[in-house]
């Protein structure tokens, strides 16, 4: 296979060289190139030779001049240089087909890809994994690797996956645990289908692949309310999440971890919905599973009251013309962001903030994360009110750029909507602070 060069820069080492747009880029240091992955891996080293196809068929040899790391100059149509892999699953609790339909198109696009599961720690099923793939990663050492599991029952997996393979592909994690790959584990669980005894199968055989398995991760699913014709799922309620907890717990006390360490971690949704206090930023280790929403609630709170302490100038703001705000968040976070606030307002002056909880109208009331709020949803809630000087708005609620919320709506249509300024805010505790304190970031 050979990838299409889209463009050189100029005096790159590739440009230097000669190379032109609309060749091909089909080896490096005799590897043949499929995709960013080959590309990086090989392209790294100092002067690397690379096989070039010109648009007339021509093979040539090229040598770059150029030191380990640098960049060769090389640019293509995708990031990727490929394609993106398509789920081949139809997974129970899919969270994509519980989408509405009028979205962004994007949105309904189902990855399942390997190579974004190392550069960007996106989760995979393993179940379209090629042995060429699955090979690359042994030989490339590609580690961590992100793997949805769910359940370690293979018949119950082709079950929950919707897929024959969804089985067989769990000799994978042997397979790569082996090899001396890292794997963070996730398992999304369903009331009454993969947890109980299951999940306690689930989590003994994991463990046995540790040190390859550093940890799992154990998330409730999310339902929406478009679940019509989807196989019925109930939503955790709070004796579930207690029980959940109390499993996990018992099997980390069980395979006796090393001091201060754990392996399997409820997602902080668990605790919020059993109503018991979320463990402490050491409990987490090295934070592996955040984007499983495992441990966010404590690094924030943490990382911010830590910030809030080492603060010399709260009270600054004594005679200055004093601020109100308003802060709007999704229903887990909420109670987190009032602690915040009123620590935060034990130590500053000529500051009023009106924290707000935001339902998820538009996905259904089982959804609580303020990712997925849409513009339509602070709409609903915000406006009529007196909101003061400005919103700050979680900017987990937008896409990865940052203009636009899931229902196509912007932050500058919500703040004409609103008739104030409309603030999004990362998960930076000191961005966090300064934005309630109005001060530059």
């Amino acid at each position: 296979m050979a990838v299409v060069i889209e463009g050189v820069l100029p005096g790159s080492p590739a440009g230097r060289q000669g190379i032109l747009a609309g060749e091909k880029l089909v080896s490096v240091n005799g590897k043949p190139i499929f995709d960013v992955l080959d590309y990086r891996f090989y392209i790294g080293e100092s002067n690397p030779l690379l096989g070039i196809e010109s648009e007339g068929g021509v093979l040539r040899e090229v040598r770059l001049e150029k030191a380990e790391e640098e960049e060769s100059g090389l640019c293509f149509e995708t990031y990727l240089m490929d394609s993106r892999r398509r789920c081949a699953n139809k997974c129970i609790f899919c969270f994509i087909d519980q989408l509405p339909p009028g979205l962004r198109e994007s949105l309904y696009f189902k990855d399942d890809d390997a190579r974004l599961s190392f550069l960007h720690g996106n989760y995979i099923s393993l179940t379209n994994l090629s042995e060429r793939e699955a090979r690359r990663i042994v030989e490339m050492h590609i580690s961590p690797v992100n793997v949805s599991v769910h359940t370690t029952n293979p018949a119950l997996r082709c079950r929950m996956l919707g897929n024959a393979k969804a089985g067989k592909s769990l000799a994978l994690l042997e397979r790569f645990a082996a090899a001396g790959i890292k794997i963070n584990a996730q398992i999304v669980l369903c009331p009454g289908i993969n947890d109980g005894p299951e999940l306690e199968r689930s989590l003994s055989d994991l463990s046995a692949l540790t040190p390859g398995v550093q940890s799992i991760a154990v998330v409730p699913v999310g339902l929406t309310r478009f679940r019509e014709g989807l196989p019925e799922i109930r939503p955790y309620d709070e004796e579930g999440a207690r029980s959940v907890i109390e499993t996990v717990a018992r099997f980390n006390a069980g395979i006796g971890p090393g001091e201060g360490e754990t392996l399997a971690y409820p997602a902080d949704e668990f605790f919020l919905k059993a109503q018991l206090p979320v463990p402490p930023s050491d409990f987490y280790g090295d934070f592996c599973q955040l984007e499983n929403g495992v441990g966010l609630w404590a690094l924030f709170r943490d990382s911010f009251l830590r910030e809030l302490s080492n603060h010399k100038k709260l009270r600054a703001r004594r005679g200055l013309r004093p601020r109100q705000i308003t802060i709007a968040t999704g229903t887990a976070a909420y109670p987190l962001i009032c602690l915040l606030v009123d620590e935060t307002l034990k130590k500053c002056d000529n500051l009023k903030v009106n924290t707000l909880r935001i339902d998820n109208l538009f996905f259904g009331e089982n959804i609580t994360v303020a990712g997925l709020l849409t513009g339509a949803d602070y709409t609903a809630a915000l406006k009529g009110r007196p909101l003061g000087d400005e919103v700050l708005i979680p900017a987990s609620s937008l896409r990865s750029e940052g203009d636009m919320f899931l229902d196509s709506m912007t932050p500058a249509q919500l703040e004409q909507v609103l008739s104030v300024k409309v603030t999004p805010v990362s998960a930076d505790a000191r961005e966090f602070l300064a934005a309630i304190l109005g001060k530059a970031r």
